[in-house]
């Protein structure tokens, strides 16, 4: 049935409406960032440095920031090594239990987090694990493979496995076939999903809250014990960084996903017969 330009314009409006919902927010803590204010209103009175220079100078953020960028980059390198594998086997092999093995490793993405949350609390209060920031890695790799193997995955499905029999046949070994050829054409998938494993580590608030403890306390730990305790204005400033981190890594996973695009169009070209 074709659409009418009516229907069109709606369907335009109804999408712009609930796009302005979702980032209205992002337009109130931004001012409220750089407002002279003591303590949170809006409109600022006026504006000012203040907030962010105290989340540079205070010890409490700054070695939150720390313990976050530690585990976030901990996370990242082990759910990219593990993520990646587990692609590799889910794309290029067929066997027993395949469809359970997919379905359990991208259950943290489906799951409630707070189911998650809890079971993990159960088990590390087993294994003294509670807090801890081994702990923590352990947790946020559980909940970041997902995102690493949903790009990997999309990644070596438009791969052209020619390229490596090719190299086979020149007498590379499969390791050095992997690294030689097939990781530097999924590559911008692999960082894709390292980014998207970055993300979901550093902003990770719910398991950390069960299971950080008083000594691994994270970024967004702290943005909610400062929440809840006396409402600091410094959340706002925080809270204006780590958008603007989301969006310059976003760009360049986005950027990454058009490289790898036009490689293997290239490579697509390339083969085509004259």
């Amino acid at each position: 049935m074709k659409r009418t330009p009516l229907s069109r314009y709606l369907l335009y409006l109804f999408c712009g409406i609930v796009f302005f919902y979702l980032v209205l927010p992002i337009f109130i803590v931004v001012p409220l960032s750089f407002s002279s204010a003591k303590y949170m209103t809006f409109p600022p009175p006026g504006w000012s440095l203040q907030w962010y220079e105290r989340y540079f100078h205070v010890t409490q953020w700054t070695d939150a920031t720390l313990t976050s960028i530690q585990v976030a980059l901990a996370t990242t390198l082990l759910a990219t090594i593990l993520g990646t594998l587990a692609s590799l086997a889910l794309v290029r092999y067929n066997f027993r239990g395949k469809t359970l093995i997919n379905a359990m490793i991208m259950a943290p993405m489906i799951m409630p987090i707070i189911i998650i949350a809890i079971a993990v609390y159960g088990v590390y209060v087993d294994l003294h694990l509670i807090g801890s920031k081994f702990g923590l890695i352990l947790a946020h790799t559980v909940l970041a493979i997902p995102f690493v193997v949903t790009a990997v995955t999309a990644a070596l499905r438009g791969f052209d496995r020619s390229l490596e029999h090719a190299a086979a046949v020149m007498g590379a070994g499969p390791i050095r076939t992997f690294f030689r050829v097939t990781l530097p054409i999924i590559q911008p998938g692999v960082l894709s999903g390292a980014i998207f494993a970055f993300i979901a580590s550093f902003d990770e608030v719910v398991v950390t809250l069960f299971i950080a403890g008083s000594t691994a306390i994270t970024l967004p730990k702290q943005m909610w014990d400062g929440i809840r305790q006396d409402v600091d204005p410094t959340n706002a400033a925080v809270s204006t960084l780590l958008i603007a981190l989301s969006v310059i890594l976003l760009l360049f996973s986005n950027w990454m996903v058009q490289r790898q695009q036009r490689l293997q169009t290239a490579v697509g070209t390339t083969e085509a017969p004259e």
